[in-house]
């Protein structure tokens, strides 16, 4: 159950950086588009990892797939587009920092365990 809990926590943290990120410096995405790409990014993250495959891989996944959809559902110039992303992936090294140092909670893939 813990870890279905975790998950959706990573859900709605990766899904908040993409909201916010994209109302500071776009017209912003919905609520519901965010979620999308949220449940995506963390989704194909933790699958990544079930399937035993190497670190480099279970980084790297997530990454394409978040900015392929942000920018489908962005609707907005090449340079909007890659600005919004990079102000998502900031606000999201904040939080994950946050989290990973005071709550040992790893905001991308819940079945990591960090070190303590």
């Amino acid at each position: 159950m813990r870890y279905y809990f975790d998950f959706l926590l990573a859900v709605v943290l990766t899904s908040l950086s993409y909201f916010v990120g994209s109302c500071l410096f776009s017209n912003g995405l919905s609520l519901l588009h965010a979620f999308i790409i949220g449940s995506a990014v963390v989704l194909l993250g933790a699958v990544t990892e079930a399937i035993k495959a190497p670190m480099w891989l279970i980084i790297l996944v997530p990454f394409p797939v978040g900015m392929i959809i942000l920018f489908i559902f962005l609707d907005e110039p090449v340079q909007i587009w890659f600005i919004t992303y990079l102000m998502i992936l900031a606000i999201y090294s904040v939080i994950h920092v946050f989290l990973s140092f005071f709550f040992k909670f790893h905001s991308l893939i819940p079945a990591w365990k960090l070190s303590k």
